[in-house]
C-alpha cells in the first residue's frame, strides 16, 4: 500500500452473535490508525443489524452461501486489506482467493479447542480472551491497541421513525436491589432524551424506594413475584403496563417472565436485549456484551430508539426526606456522630458471595486499633441481622451493627456519612458507588467481567487472579462447586486492610 492510498478494508466475522459484538474495539483500533479508511464488515444476513449502526464501520457486507459467490462480491469490492476474525477454512479459502495483498487472520487455536472438549487436555493458549486474539491480529499492520473493551453506543440501531409522539416510555426492571440501581442512569437518560414523556418504572414492592424519589419517575407500577403473584402477577402487571398508555418499553431485565408480559401488555415498542430468554416477545432487540459495566448495558437499550451516540450517565439517587430523620436518631442511639465511619457490608443473598465471618471479623479489629475508624455493619433481612450481631461479638465491640435496623430508604440516607464503604459484591455496593462513596469491593465467585464492579472512579475491587473456576456462576450459589472456596479463603486480611487503608488517607 502506497503512501498515499486510502485503506479499503474487509473485516470477515461471519457469526455469531456474542463474537460479532466483541470485535466492536477492533473497527475503533483501525480508524485510530487510519482515520480515512473504509471498513467493510461481512457478516450472516442474520447478523446484518448487530453492527449496522457502529460509528467506525462504513458498510455492511451480507456473506452470500456460495463460497464463491463470496469470493466474486470481495473481489469487486477491491479491498486492500482482509482481516479474517471468523478464522474458518471457508474464510480462510476467501480470503486466499480474494488477491487481497495485505491479509491477517486471528488465531483461534481451533485444535488446542477440539483436544479440551474431546479429551479435557487444557492448554495455556485457551485462558486468553477471544477479544485479546482479535487485537492481536491487528499488531500485523503496526495497529497500536488504544481500544480494548467494547464502548457503548458501538451497536445502534439505525432507528426508524416512530410515527407519533412519545407520551410514556416504560422501564421494567424487576431484579435485585443493585440491578435496580444500575438502572437509574436509563432513567435519567430516557427523560433526557424525551423530555416530553412521563417515565413509568415497573418493579418490585422491595425496591420502590429506589426509584419513588426519582423527580424523573412520574409512575411506578408494582409487580410482586412472591408466591402467587408469581403467577397471578404475570396478567396483573400486563394489564397494568397497558392501561397506562405506554408508548415504549425498555426491559434491562432479560428474564422469559419479564419479556412475557411486555408482550402481553401490547405496547407496540417493546426493546430488550437479544440474550434475553424470551427475546423473540420483543419488537427489537439489542446486543448484550458483557464487556461493559451493567449500568452501561442498560443505557444501549436505547440505541434501539435513538440514532445518537452518547456516553454513559453517573449512578443519581435521591431518599425520602424521612429516612435522614431515621438515620439522624441511629447515629445518636449508637454515639456515631463526629466519628470516622466505616460501613461494611459482610452479607448477600448468595453465601459465596460473603468473604469469611472470621476475616471480617479481623479486619474489623484492625481498622479499629490501627487507624482508629469506627465500623458500622449495614444489611437487611433476618440473615444479615444474625450475621451482624455474630460479629459485633466476635469482634468485641469494635462495630456497631445497623443490620436490620435501617429501610432501603435509610440506608440510602446513611451511605453519606461513610469515608469508606467495604462489601462483597451485592446491591448495597452500588447504594454506595451511586452516592460517590469510595467503595472496596471483595469479589470471588463473580468477576469484574461480567460488569458489575463498583461503577465509577475511586473504587477498587480485591480478589484472587488466575483462578481457573472464576466465575463458577453469574450470581454466586450456596456452596462452592468444587468445595475449596479458595476464590474468597485466598484473599487476606492484610491485602483488604491495606487497600482500606490507602483509601482513607487519599481522602
Amino acid at each position: 500500500m502506497t503512501n498515499n492510498e486510502t485503506p479499503k478494508i474487509l473485516v470477515v466475522r461471519l457469526s455469531s452473535l456474542g463474537d460479532i459484538v466483541l470485535s466492536s474495539p477492533v473497527y475503533k483500533n483501525i480508524k485510530a490508525k487510519w482515520p480515512h479508511s473504509h471498513i467493510t464488515l461481512m457478516v450472516k444476513p442474520a447478523f446484518k443489524h448487530v453492527l449496522a449502526g457502529h460509528p467506525d464501520i462504513d458498510e455492511i457486507l451480507i456473506a452470500k452461501k456460495g463460497i464463491f459467490a463470496n469470493i466474486r462480491q470481495i473481489r469487486a469490492g477491491h479491498y486492500t486489506h482482509y482481516l479474517d476474525l471468523h478464522a474458518t477454512f471457508k474464510s480462510m479459502v476467501m480470503g486466499f482467493f480474494s488477491r487481497i495483498p495485505n491479509r491477517v487472520r486471528y488465531e483461534k487455536n481451533a485444535l488446542e479447542r477440539r483436544l479440551l472438549v474431546r479429551f479435557h487436555k487444557t492448554s495455556p493458549v485457551l485462558e486468553r480472551h477471544t477479544l485479546d486474539k482479535y487485537l492481536e491480529a491487528l499488531k500485523a499492520w503496526n495497529i497500536d491497541i488504544k481500544y480494548k473493551t467494547p464502548q457503548l453506543g458501538d451497536w445502534a440501531y439505525k432507528n426508524d421513525s416512530l410515527g407519533k409522539k412519545v407520551n410514556k416510555i416504560g422501564i421494567f426492571q424487576t431484579s435485585f436491589i443493585g440491578d435496580s440501581v444500575l438502572t437509574t442512569p436509563l432513567i435519567h437518560k430516557t427523560a433526557k432524551l424525551f423530555p416530553e414523556a412521563k417515565i413509568v418504572v415497573i418493579t418490585r414492592p422491595q425496591t420502590e424506594d429506589i426509584f419513588k424519589p426519582l423527580k424523573d419517575v412520574d409512575e411506578i407500577i408494582l409487580n410482586d413475584k412472591r408466591g402467587w403473584n408469581k403467577i397471578a402477577g404475570v396478567w396483573k402487571t400486563a394489564r397494568a403496563i397497558k392501561k397506562s398508555g405506554i408508548d415504549i418499553l425498555l426491559v434491562p431485565h432479560r428474564s422469559f417472565r419479564s419479556a412475557l408480559i411486555a408482550w402481553l401488555s401490547g405496547v407496540p415498542v417493546r426493546i430488550g436485549f437479544s440474550s434475553s430468554e424470551g427475546w423473540f416477545f420483543y419488537t427489537k432487540t439489542v446486543p448484550f456484551s458483557w464487556m461493559i459495566h451493567d449500568a452501561e448495558r442498560n443505557l444501549s437499550l436505547l440505541q434501539g430508539i435513538v440514532k445518537e451516540q452518547f456516553t454513559a450517565e453517573k449512578l443519581q439517587m435521591d431518599y425520602a426526606s424521612s429516612a435522614e430523620e431515621n438515620v439522624e436518631r441511629l447515629m445518636n442511639d449508637f454515639n456515631l456522630k463526629g466519628k470516622t465511619l466505616v460501613g461494611i457490608h459482610p452479607g448477600s443473598a448468595w453465601p459465596t458471595k460473603c468473604w469469611p465471618m472470621d476475616y471480617y471479623v479481623e479486619l474489623i479489629s484492625r481498622l479499629q486499633e490501627e487507624l482508629g475508624v469506627q465500623v458500622v455493619l449495614i444489611g437487611g433481612g433476618r440473615q444479615d441481622t444474625d450475621a451482624g450481631e455474630k460479629i459485633c461479638q466476635l469482634a468485641k465491640g469494635h462495630a456497631a451493627s445497623l443490620c436490620g435496623k435501617t429501610s432501603l430508604a435509610d440506608l440510602m440516607a446513611l451511605m453519606g456519612h461513610f469515608k469508606l464503604f467495604i462489601t462483597n459484591d451485592s446491591g448495597p455496593m452500588h447504594i454506595a458507588t451511586a452516592f460517590n462513596v469510595p467503595t472496596l469491593a471483595i469479589f470471588g465467585p463473580t468477576t469484574r467481567e461480567l460488569g458489575f464492579f463498583p461503577y465509577g472512579e475511586g473504587h477498587r475491587v480485591v480478589e484472587v487472579k488466575n483462578l481457573p473456576c472464576r466465575p463458577c456462576a453469574l450470581h454466586g450459589g450456596k456452596k462452592c462447586p468444587l468445595g475449596h472456596f479458595k476464590c474468597m479463603k485466598d484473599i487476606s486480611v492484610e491485602e483488604v486492610f491495606m487497600n482500606a487503608k490507602q483509601m482513607l488517607q487519599s481522602k
